[in-house]
């Protein structure tokens, strides 16, 4: 029986290069699903992919996150075609209007910062939301609410007696808890909506993974670093073309001090990747699992814990769990942190806000 892989946003950057990655490990034992917006975009993805494994069961899913609608037609027409459904990538993500502070991007060029501010835009970067003919942020529609109902709607074809499934959400280094509230769910009063939706997505995974391990469904969350994609290149209207082309080898050059530049979607699919061969049940619910480069160019995925605080217990109460007991932080393995009880009803966070 083949295992059958959806995967959003996969028309291009780290998620084609995803498909392609799990085609070349597996592509005889693969059904491949991608779930894009663009249609036109998503059948040459489809063409590029069986050029390259032309026996590859590569299927086409029109797909907008941004619209409760689509979301919902998209999952009945996944639950008519599919009985089951092993991995989910939870790839889709938009950064509309950036907006780049030179002054701000000059500071930091020159203090102890460097680094994390290349690596996580933050201080030089900030956006300018729309809304959804739905009347939802456009980014919280995007790169959150959207999955969440997918995966609500997808229930039926993820909790399966006997089978797990795994949902893999794409995160970002820029996903700060300066920038979430749950006071402003959709960053309606903020400057950085993509920053705090990122934000948000690690906190879902925390709390799905209460609900619905003992269902079989794990959720895990990546970085795939500092990568050149289309999201990436979409400063560049702000960003004067000379230089950009002078900042080139100076990311390459970074990369030799720091793992977090990938910079290709190869490499920032390679967490992407290694979540795809692993045991769900043994991975560690707490951890952000980073695509790491180092400065020879070799690839390889290390779990770090969230960002709250450098707290496990605090990100904990910022979902409503409350504080677990001292062995479920780090007194016990990965696979026995699985077998913890289910926890309460629901977070207050979801319940009040979605």
């Amino acid at each position: 029986m083949k295992t059958v892989v959806l995967v959003t946003g996969a028309n291009s950057g780290i998620g084609l290069a995803l498909c392609e990655r799990l085609l070349s490990e597996a592509a005889e034992g693969l059904q491949l699903c991608l779930a894009c917006r663009n249609m036109q975009r998503a059948r040459a993805a489809r063409q590029s992919l069986l050029a390259s494994h032309p026996s590859a069961q590569v299927d086409l899913l029109q797909l907008d996150t941004s619209s409760i609608s689509s979301v919902i037609n998209a999952a009945q027409e996944v639950k008519l075609k599919y009985e089951r459904l092993d991995y989910l990538y939870l790839n889709a993500g938009i950064m509309p209007n950036p907006q780049f502070d030179v002054k701000a991007f000059f500071r930091g060029l020159f203090s102890s910062g460097v680094t994390t501010m290349f690596a996580t835009g933050g201080g030089i970067i900030t956006q300018r939301d729309g809304v959804t003919p739905d009347g939802l942020r456009e980014v919280f529609a995007t790169n959150l609410f959207g999955h969440f109902l997918l995966v609500r709607e997808l229930e039926p074809v993820l909790c399966r007696a006997g089978q797990t499934s795994q949902l893999i959400w794409t995160s970002s280094n820029n996903a700060h808890r300066s920038a979430f509230s749950l006071e402003d769910l959709q960053h309606q009063k903020g400057t950085q909506p993509y920053s705090s939706s990122k934000y948000a997505s690690d906190l879902l995974s925390l709390a799905l993974n209460i609900h619905h391990n003992n269902q079989g469904l794990y959720s895990s969350v990546i970085c795939p670093g500092f990568v050149m994609t289309n999201l990436t290149y979409s400063i560049l209207p702000t960003l004067p073309a000379f230089l950009w082309t002078l900042l080139l080898p100076i990311f390459w050059l970074i990369r030799v001090f720091t793992n977090t530049f990938t910079l290709t979607p190869y490499s920032g699919a390679e967490a992407l990747l290694w979540l795809f061969k692993q045991r769900p049940e043994t991975l560690d619910p707490y951890a952000k699992y980073h695509s790491l480069t180092s400065g020879l160019g070799n690839n390889y995925t290390q779990p770090h814990g969230y960002r709250s605080g450098n707290s496990r217990v605090s990100i904990w109460q910022i979902i409503g769990a409350g504080k677990p007991d001292e062995e479920q932080i780090g007194k016990k393995n990965p696979t026995e942190i699985q077998k913890r009880p289910a926890g309460p009803e629901q977070p207050p966070c979801l319940k009040q806000n979605l």
